[in-house]
């Protein structure tokens, strides 16, 4: 029965070095258990595969290595669950029956017992060729420190497994990682806790991840230096605002913890009042849940470079707005991202006749300077018969060519009557998608973009919370391998940025442009200028294409579809 109690709690998360000798392994588990207790924490979690390296010579071998819920391994493990007082997950190959192999998170209580076993549900790479993924949705399991749910490494660097466990009331996710990837630790850890507004523990490896013997021959082989063959630590406790709360060193064997308070994951509200599970749209977002095979394949057809434009608009007039759009237009931009004003969020119901007129006016204004083969978009007030609708517009030199209205509630736009579709526009150069600010911080409306072959998308930011330009935006870019414009008027959460996406992205891919640098999806950023309204940025549109993040591993055909009737259909 869960506890509902505001008393905090200690948490820990046991960073460790696995290797190929399985009674050593189960020795630094129960070392780090035991580290882990002099912090009296009341939930442990260790790495994913803490039985054996996810290197196997063969099937047989990965089954031989493979554990038994009975098997002397996990008893100790329990054994010591039970002598420490505290809740463990861990993570192991698990034998199935069949003769197969699952890689799969299991939970132990304080007494010694099995609560609960999480199958891993998006597969990366060589993990394809051994192990068969989850068939059952993760378990929530309620306790009585709150509900808590696993999930492991490549399940957190696509949205849908942890999302799809926070919509179905977890409160506590525990994260076992096996992972060489910095940007594990900055973007795909701490992005999962604050998207769902739940707590995250997380527990990486450290030291190498293939046999140490092998590692020269394999870097050599692979053209990958022999550090990014190894784990990456960064173990972390975030809390469900984003904060880090807790994080360890990127080398060594470590133990974190934290004070949590559980029911703090209860609240799902946003600082302007809006529910950001009340106003999910599951009607929409249905073809999330249906089977890749069966959909149209997307058709990509981008230019490989674009250069584009970020301008800031604090308390310039359009008139003044023209002039900066006319000297990014002169520097060669050919996408234009305009913040909103400055004055834009707090726009309230009296003003929207002016707003609406100012967008017309800025819309003809643009006529008179653009060239045919530029585009402009903007955040815009729209009459929508006797109703105002907030958008966002993409402008050429003779009007409006696409608008995209805001598709979910919220507070602060309370009065903006809803579109009930995400739409694309193919301009000369990409196919770009447009999203109003509050719209971007649902991991399914990037979704849907992405499925529908966008290679570019823009969000005239207005942020209401820190992660949202700190982790969230620069998930979006890189779970969907999508370019990203993301201008903002002020910088009080942080800087807006344009994301332009690399050639080279597949792991253990032939590598044409640069030297593998162990980021596993994390797109290159820049910042918006403090010296200058104007900020370019150079975009590549043709590499949104490759989604391929390892073999057999792809963003969007891989998610794990069949799994995600909590984010398809009404709570």
């Amino acid at each position: 029965m869960t506890s509902e109690t505001s008393t905090p709690i200690r948490v820990a998360a046991a960073q460790c070095a696995i290797g190929s000798n399985m009674d050593e392994n189960l020795s630094t588990c129960l070392r780090v258990l035991d580290k882990a207790a002099e912090h009296k924490p009341v939930l442990v979690v260790l790495p994913e595969f803490c039985n054996h390296l996810s290197w196997y010579d063969n099937a047989e071998h990965c089954y031989e290595v493979s554990l038994t819920l009975d098997s002397a391994f996990l008893t100790a493990i329990s054994a010591k669950a039970k002598a420490i007082g505290a809740y463990v997950s861990i993570g192991a190959t698990l034998r199935r029956e069949g003769g197969k192999v699952s890689g799969s998170a299991l939970l132990y209580s304080p007494q010694g017992e099995l609560l609960g076993i999480a199958d891993k549900q998006v597969l990366i790479g060589h993990e394809n060729d051994f192990l068969e993924p989850a068939q059952n949705a993760a378990p929530i399991i309620d306790t009585d420190i709150g509900r808590l749910a696993m999930y492991m490494c490549m399940d957190g660097v696509i949205n849908e497994t942890p999302h799809c466990l926070a919509l179905r009331g977890a409160q506590v996710l525990c994260n076992s990682l096996n992972s060489f990837a910095p940007d594990e630790g900055n973007l795909h850890i701490p992005v999962r806790a604050a998207e769902n507004k739940v707590f995250v523990v997380a527990a990486n490896k450290v030291g190498p991840l293939v046999p140490e013997a092998m590692m020269a021959d394999i870097s050599a082989a692979t053209n990958i230096p022999e550090v990014f063959l190894c784990g990456a630590g960064e173990s972390q406790i975030v809390a469900p605002d984003g904060t880090v709360l807790a994080m360890a060193q990127t080398q060594d064997e470590e133990v974190i913890s934290a004070l949590i308070t559980v029911v703090a994951a209860d609240s799902k509200v946003r600082p302007d009042g809006t529910d950001i599970i009340a106003s999910r749209r599951p009607e929409l977002y249905s073809s999330l849940g249906e089977n890749p095979a069966s959909q149209s394949l997307a058709v990509f057809g981008g230019k490989p470079d674009l250069q584009a434009a970020m301008i800031r608009w604090q308390d310039e007039t359009i008139a003044e707005m023209c002039v900066l759009v006319a000297e990014a237009q002169r520097a060669g931009a050919q996408l234009i991202a305009l913040s909103p004003p400055a004055a834009f969020a707090h726009i309230q119901e009296n003003e929207l006749g002016h707003w609406q007129l100012r967008g017309a006016e800025l819309v003809s204004a643009l006529g008179e300077i653009l060239n045919d083969d530029v585009y402009v978009l903007s955040a815009q007030v729209a009459a929508q018969g006797a109703a105002y609708q907030h958008q966002v517009v993409a402008i050429a030199s003779h009007g409006v060519v696409a608008e995209q209205g805001q598709v979910h509630f919220s507070q602060r736009f309370a009065w903006s009557t809803l579109a009930d579709d995400f739409t694309s526009v193919d301009l000369p150069f990409a196919r770009v998608c447009m999203l109003t600010s509050d719209d971007s911080i649902y991991p399914e409306s990037f979704r849907l973009c992405a499925m529908a072959a966008a290679e570019i998308a823009v969000v005239p930011m207005m942020p209401l919370e820190h992660w949202e330009l700190q982790t969230g935006l620069v998930e979006r870019a890189a779970e969907n391998r999508l370019n990203l414009l993301a201008p903002t008027a002020n910088f009080e959460f942080g800087r807006g940025f344009a994301a332009g996406l690399l050639e080279d992205f597949t792991v253990f891919g032939e590598w044409k442009t640069r030297i593998f640098d162990g980021v596993l999806t994390r797109p290159p950023l820049t910042d918006m200028r403090d010296d200058s309204a104007i900020t370019l940025a150079m975009l590549h549109p043709r590499y949104a294409e490759n989604k391929v993040v390892s073999r057999n591993t792809h963003l969007i055909e891989n998610r794990p579809w069949y799994l995600l009737q909590p984010m398809t259909t009404a709570n």
